[in-house]
């Protein structure tokens, strides 16, 4: 059962240097109603009270719930447990204040491990159940910890699901009531109810519990009972159901609506076979616009609904069109998910029947009922819609072919039971196996296993076409067992992708999963997607290793992916900030607590600095000098040898630390050399900080690190330099950063540079006097840019663009605007999708950054690129710069002129040192007007020797004296456990140029999304109090749509996690309000942040209101406006 509590992490080691956005992975749970006890235990509660449970009519699905029986009918999991009472005696770690016989579940070595119930046989798909218990906790560890009621969920297909019902913090002093529901839309193979939920070590103790939902001997009553409620004439949820009332009740969505009678006489685009009267949605320009419904106070939790419509479409363009009817969820919070009802594939002849069912496990603040679907152009014909209960939601089994059913596989045939049907080869053969290689491959699971044959290229495989079965804006989970076979290749990469085709003929592959598979064992693959929109055809597939070798395929499963649990902050123990984790760093006690990594030699020696580096005093403020000892390594014969000690047991998890000291290289050096502060969490290298010496003076190393999975061993070593060249460390500070004390210092510079004195001056032309008149100033938008990454397909998603154009006012295409984009092929120029997103920024009056139009790293560049000569790929650079500068005049103010110059050469190595200058000439001659940027990774975080802010600003200098016009610094700032004075440390470094820096795809990542949200303050709050910062692009903020895993603000299906709304607070703390009232001269006074503002005089003698807008601009003297009222 291990999976989704605080137990399972990973620890960040590289950083994301590509900017390419494969879709990644998602992890989100609606919100289930959950509370906490009072505070009385059950000792200090009547028996009558205690027992009120159990005296209830609803009859407990818990069998022995009490533990009367011992633990007859539970199970522990994969742990131990035991029955405790006064009688028997209390063990030791249990408080005398738990008193009765209760349960304790001991030897966790897992949070998932606790005491479970089998209970199928007891509960039944849509009734919902309350559930019930008292819990406590005991041993050595904290006093206070989390604990949790889920339901596991096995279904026949092998696929299991977790369902989180509800949660508490318990303690050892009392038990506490632990409370939720749960309702069950299909019925899975077996039901598994548990407790889980404290650190491994800690026991838990189980007081009693009740799960409880229909009364027995109502759900034993005769079947007549159970008939009269289903025969009952059902009601229609939907109001003006046949439109017999117009469009009352109706609204169109972002489009036209009528409705159609014999009297009113029929368009001609209208068959006459289609009888009025009906409603028609006309002047569609979005697949998702449509006519929809308000039904909130008629439906209800529980409950499985029916629906019935008959649909039609018309118009010039295609004869069949897809119809279909969706949910629209609107949840506290703004959060907003998409529930697929049903579809159909409606004609302009006759009028189709659309048919599905709904049930919702939790009641939403609002229930939106719409049809939608048709491309653009297409009008949607709508004759009637009944959606109805028809009986009690108790009694009610829901259909098989339940669009409400998120746990069925779309896969049809997944396990190959009906031999190849349905599957087919993707540009190759297939062949079903029972056994292969003389019966040495078998199926991990069943009987079957298919394989392909006569594979020519690397994208030939297995495939299933799911256009009918997938819906837009659900996030899909797709499980397969894969091994490789043949052309003596032993290891190869497996990828499944998924192939989609538009309406409008418009292709994309989401590379969905990978895994490198092997001749030996099966393995497993696992990944998500999500489509933006209905597509006209969907295929998934099988591919990737190299020609000859073969794919064999155990099974595939495609279904629905289950949301994850709410997110908790991290438990951390209380922490000494600025505490030095490292022992004996001043060295006054020699080596001690220090070992050689390697058979090195390491020495005391004298002469370092006596001062700490620089970016460890802006963290810590005034400390004693160090002693002016270091550590000399000698005898050093491999890079990685140096100065080592452990610190397992000093570090916390998800807490930051600051990495500082001095280090210095010996002689003999006859080459630049990279010192690097590392640490190894058991077999993984994490970076603590990089820095490059080319000489023999003593250098600051700065950097971070953070451990997210707990680990056996961690230990930090110094490393680099060539075997042979001595290392000398001195003063290695490890210290939990303070980031509260940080924000304090940032706010008061964010007041300084972004906000300006404003005197508005109210003068009036008549005789009635202004002062005593009260004002009250708004600011409707912060003239700092804040922008996002955009992707073609995006924009499909309403959901997506309400809330990109709500929360931006900049934006950077992710892949549209590179060359292996435009023109993949030598001619064949795609400028469609960019032109597209184009369209839509200027519809929405949002500023545009250009991305990129040449990248400099190899793998890169398009194939036929890579195969010119010298001279044609000149001419090819030229037809590039012309053709992509010429045809966007004007539309981008900024411009990514030769993208990461400090990590790759791929043009300057072919056509010499000149051509980056070259680049930045021509560019500006074809487009004067745009800003030119050079753009590269790791420069603000000291983990990356080759882009340090040193080397980036001599790459600038040098473009410069060659005469290119560089007009601003990208930072793409795709950043792991960020420190504040390492960033800002670059920022003072960088801002020596005067030119204007811009975070240009700043993204970061942690498994948890509180920490993901404090590391986003960090940024967000670096960037807005720096004076050279001018503007911050995010990389993507839409789980699935984003480079990085484990970066976004916004969970696939609409949900705003808790960076989300970090980012959303940060935004509202930086929109200036106040009021007052006009003082004797007329005026009123307020300091406020740059941008746009409405303020509203009241005049309570006149009896009116007045509103007026102003600008307020960036500038040192105080603004004075004038109104003239």
């Amino acid at each position: 059962m291990g999976r989704f509590l605080n137990c399972c992490f990973t620890i960040p080691v590289g950083n994301q240097t590509s900017d390419s956005q494969p879709q990644g992975s998602i992890d989100s749970m609606e919100k289930p109603s959950t509370s906490n006890a009072n505070g009385n235990t059950p000792s200090e509660k009547s028996n009558e009270e205690l027992n009120d449970t159990t005296s209830r009519p609803a009859t407990n699905v818990i069998l022995n719930h009490d533990f009367s029986g011992g633990l007859d009918s539970w199970h522990p999991n994969g742990c131990d447990g035991f029955v405790v009472s006064s009688e028997s005696g209390y063990p030791h770690g249990v408080s005398n204040s738990l008193h009765g016989w209760f349960a304790k579940v001991t030897n966790r070595n897992k949070c998932w491990q606790g005491l479970e119930q089998h209970i199928t046989n007891r509960v039944s798909a849509g009734s919902t159940y309350t559930v019930c218990a008292w819990v406590g906790i005991s041993g050595s560890g904290p006093a206070v910890a989390d604990m949790q009621a889920t339901l596991k969920l096995e279904y026949q297909d092998s696929s299991v699901d977790y369902l989180f019902i509800g949660r508490t913090s318990a303690s050892m002093e009392r038990f506490e009531k632990l409370e939720g529901s749960f309702c069950l839309s299909t019925m899975p193979h077996r039901v598994t109810f548990y407790i889980e939920g404290p650190p491994p070590g800690i026991d838990i103790l189980i007081k009693s519990v009740e799960v409880s939902g229909l009364d027995s001997s109502q759900y034993d009553n005769s079947k007549e009972e159970l008939n009269d409620t289903t025969n009952r004439p059902a009601t229609n949820v939907i109001l003006n159901h046949d439109f017999s009332g117009g469009l009352d009740s109706w609204h169109p969505n972002g489009c036209d609506g009528s409705v159609v009678s014999s009297d009113s006489g029929y368009s001609q685009r209208i068959s006459a076979s289609l009888n009025g009267p009906f409603a028609r949605v006309t002047n569609r320009n979005e697949c998702w616009q449509g006519l929809e419904q308000d039904i909130t106070n008629r439906v209800s939790a529980g409950s499985t609904y029916t629906v019935c419509a008959w649909v039609g479409i018309s118009g010039s363009g295609q004869a069949v069109a897809d119809v279909q009817a969706t949910l629209k969820l609107e949840y506290q919070h703004s959060s907003v998910s998409y529930l697929s009802v049903g579809r159909v594939s409606a004609s302009m002849e006759c009028f189709e029947k659309l048919e599905g069912t709904f049930c919702l496990s939790t009641m939403p603040q609002r229930v939106i009922f719409y049809m939608e679907g048709p491309p653009p152009g297409i009008d949607i014909l709508v004759k009637s819609v009944v959606v109805s209960c028809p009986g009690s939601s108790q009694y009610v089994t829901q259909s098989k072919s339940s669009l409400c059913d998120e746990d069925s596989d779309i896969v049809q045939n997944p396990r190959f039971d009906d031999g190849l049907n349905n599957w087919s080869g993707r540009g190759c053969k297939i062949v079903l196996n029972e056994s292969m290689a003389g019966g040495k491959i078998l199926p991990q699971t069943g009987k079957y296993f298919a394989s392909t044959a006569n594979r020519t290229q690397n994208w030939n495989g297995i495939q299933q076409e799911i256009t009918s079965r997938v819906q837009k804006k659900l996030a899909y989970e797709v499980f397969a067992t894969v091994r490789i076979f043949g052309n003596n290749v032993s290891s190869a990469d497996v990828r499944a992708t998924l192939w989609v085709q538009t309406a409008d003929l418009r292709e994309q592959y989401i590379g969905v999963a990978s895994v490198q598979a092997t001749d030996k064992d099966w393995v497993q693959l696992h990944g998500k997607f999500l489509l933006n929109s209905l597509p006209s055809r969907a295929v998934i597939y099988l591919e990737g290793p190299p020609p000859g070798t073969d794919i064999l395929l155990n099974n595939l499963v495609v279904k629905h992916a289950p949301k994850a649990p709410p997110a908790s902050r991290p438990a951390t123990q209380i922490s000494i900030f600025g505490f030095n984790i490292v022992a004996n760093s001043t060295l006054t006690k020699g080596t001690n607590g220090w070992f050689p990594l390697g058979n090195c030699n390491l020495s005391i020696g004298n002469g370092a600095p006596h001062i700490l580096p620089p970016m460890a005093q802006e963290s810590l403020g005034p400390k004693e000098p160090l002693s002016g000892c270091c550590i000399v390594v000698t005898n050093r014969t491999q890079t990685w040898m140096g100065p080592a000690q452990t610190i397992t047991e000093r570090v916390q998890l998800f807490l930051t630390y600051q990495v500082s000291a001095w280090v210095r290289i010996g002689s003999g050096a006859t080459r630049p050399q990279s010192v690097n502060v590392a640490l190894g969490v058991d077999s993984q290298w994490v970076n603590g900080g990089q820095v490059e010496i080319n000489d023999d003076k003593w250098h600051e190393i700065g950097g971070s690190f953070r451990i997210e999975n707990r680990a056996t061993k961690i230990i930090v070593y110094v490393q680099g330099p060539d075997p042979g060249v001595d290392l000398m460390v001195a003063g290695l500070q490890i210290f939990p950063v303070d980031r509260s004390a940080r924000f304090k210092h940032l706010k008061t510079q964010t007041d300084k540079i972004r906000k300006r004195d404003v005197i508005l001056k109210f003068t009036t032309s008549d005789s009635c006097p202004l002062f005593g008149t009260f004002v009250k100033i708004r600011q409707t938008q912060n003239s700092f840019p804040f922008g996002s990454c955009v992707n073609r397909t995006n924009i499909d998603n309403e959901d997506f663009v309400n809330f990109f154009v709500k929360n931006f006012n900049w934006a950077v295409f992710g892949n549209e605007l590179k060359w292996y984009w435009t023109e993949p092929n030598k001619g064949n120029f795609n400028y469609k999708d960019a032109d597209d997103l184009l369209n839509f920024c200027s519809s929405q009056n949002i500023q545009l950054r250009g991305h990129c139009i040449f990248w400099e790293v190899e793998s890169t560049v398009q194939s036929w690129i890579r195969a010119l000569s010298k001279n044609d790929l000149m001419t090819a650079v030229q037809n590039r710069l012309t053709g992509l500068l010429t045809r966007y005049k004007g539309k981008f103010k900024h411009h990514d002129v030769n993208n990461e110059m400090l990590h790759g050469s791929f043009y300057q190595d072919r056509l010499g040192k000149d051509i980056r200058a070259n680049m930045f000439k021509i560019a500006h001659q074809l487009d004067p007007s745009a800003t030119l940027f050079v753009n590269d990774y790791h420069v603000e975080d000291g983990c990356d020797s080759h882009s340090s802010p040193e080397k980036y600003i001599q790459h600038i200098l040098d473009l410069q004296e060659q005469g290119a016009p560089v007009g601003g610094i990208g930072i793409q700032g795709h950043i792991d456990h960020p420190v504040g004075p390492i960033v800002c440390s670059a920022l003072n470094k960088l801002a020596i140029l005067g030119l204007p820096i811009w975070f240009t795809e700043l993204d970061v990542s942690s498994t948890n999304e509180y920490v993901r949200a404090d590391d986003l303050e960090v940024m967000l709050r670096e960037a807005f109090a720096h004076p050279a910062v001018e503007g911050v692009m995010l990389w993507g903020f839409w789980e699935l749509f984003m480079s990085r895993d484990n970066g976004h603000l916004v969970n696939a299906e609409g949900d705003i996690n808790e960076a989300g709304k970090k980012y959303l607070a940060l935004k509202e703390e930086w929109l200036s309000k106040c009021h007052g009232h006009i003082d004797e001269q007329g005026h009123f006074e307020f300091r406020g942040f740059h941008g746009s503002y409405e303020v509203e005089i009241v005049s309570l003698l006149q009896d009116e209101k007045v509103t007026k807008t102003f600008v307020v601009d960036p500038g040192e003297d105080p603004l004075v406006i004038t109104f003239n009222m």
